[in-house]
């Protein structure tokens, strides 16, 4: 399943946010790895609002896994300080329902799923 999740991260943080994003400690992208967090993405606006998108067999079993890791203790404290609110980032998180699942209606409309090449004329 996709889950989607938004928090807020400071915005006067923002830059110090993506600098460490853009260097993940490599324990911590295995830890992710393996206790399910798949086809994980993060997402920033200019304002501090952050999505994140990945998928998993429940959003329950992979904050489980990831807050039974040392690695996740480490890096909650480090970006804790980063967060508009107070308290360790994963906890904070907002999760999204879908409303919408087009690959989904498809289906149950009986049409092709998958990106079909439509000529523009």
């Amino acid at each position: 399943m996709r889950i989607v999740f938004t928090s807020q991260v400071d915005p006067t943080q923002i830059e110090i946010y993506k600098e460490a994003h853009a260097h993940v400690w490599p324990e911590m992208l295995e830890a992710l790895r393996d206790t399910g967090w798949g086809e994980y993405t993060l997402h920033l606006s200019d304002d501090g609002l952050l999505v994140g998108v990945f998928d998993s067999d429940s959003y329950d079993a992979a904050q489980a896994r990831m807050a039974a890791t040392e690695v996740n203790a480490r890096w909650q404290k480090a970006m804790s300080e980063l967060f508009a609110a107070d308290g360790a980032p994963d906890e904070g998180m907002v999760v999204l329902p879908t409303i919408f699942d087009l690959d989904a209606q498809l289906k149950a409309a009986g049409l092709p799923i998958g990106l079909q090449q439509v000529e523009v004329r």
